[in-house]
């Protein structure tokens, strides 16, 4: 399954472990594959070490790094680094399939951001991993101003190329404002989850113990009454 976003910093890699936690509690063997990790110039964790600290999943994969904070396609390009080849992001995606029961694959940026190349030459994004593996994907939204519209041109980028998709809130605030309230339902026909603002920097324990909370059981959590959940947090 892919995990995408409306845009970068949106939570994906937050989703992505609760995605697995959730998953994992419910009994699956679960692996999760970060195609392309960008920014690694400082030695900062990348985003599968922060998965692999919250969630623990069995496998956690990072196919290619490069050191400067752009798009993976640019960032190859800057560092002078072979970019990823499309091909070899589905080889391994489908290897792990074979050993476990669930991969979570995360993006990079949006769902259009360029990943790599093919062999022709061609950039490829994780749109195009998508359909080439036959997977559906979560896309990971805000919960403010603006994510509407960008919420819908992903669904709708998604569903052009027959990509079955559903929504989660990358970081549901504390306390939500009049634009939180009033996206909600717009958002809730597609909504497979929302995660509460700060999970990321919970203990692992609690973060493992809460994500079956935060998402609905498409996703191997126990969220199915949106109203309860509405009037819980408000």
């Amino acid at each position: 399954m892919l995990v995408t976003g409306t845009d970068t910093e949106v939570g994906k890699t937050v989703v992505t472990a609760a995605f697995a936690a959730a998953a994992q509690a419910a009994g699956l063997r679960v692996a999760v594959i970060k195609p392309g990790q960008t920014g690694t110039a400082s030695g900062e964790p990348g985003d599968i070490d922060a998965v692999n600290r919250l969630a623990a999943p069995s496998t956690g994969r990072t196919l290619a790094s490069f050191p400067d904070p752009l798009a993976p396609l640019a960032a190859a390009r800057v560092a002078e680094l072979e970019p990823l080849e499309l091909h070899t992001a589905v080889d391994a995606v489908r290897e792990e399939a074979e050993k476990h029961d669930l991969v979570l694959v995360e993006g990079a940026g949006g769902l259009l951001v360029p990943m790599g190349l093919r062999p022709s030459g061609e950039s490829w994004t994780v749109a195009d991993l998508a359909v080439a593996l036959g997977c559906p994907a979560v896309v990971v939204a805000r919960a403010g101003l603006g994510t509407l519209n960008h919420t819908a041109l992903t669904l709708e980028a998604l569903d052009r190329r027959a990509v079955p998709a559903g929504v989660v809130i990358g970081a549901w605030p504390a306390e939500p404002e009049l634009v939180h309230w009033a996206n909600l339902p717009a958002l809730v026909p597609n909504l497979l989850g929302a995660l509460p603002a700060g999970a990321g920097a919970m203990d692992p324990g609690v973060f493992r113990r809460s994500a079956p909370g935060w998402l609905t059981p498409e996703l191997y959590g126990v969220l199915d009454d949106w109203r309860a959940w509405a009037e819980e947090i408000s």
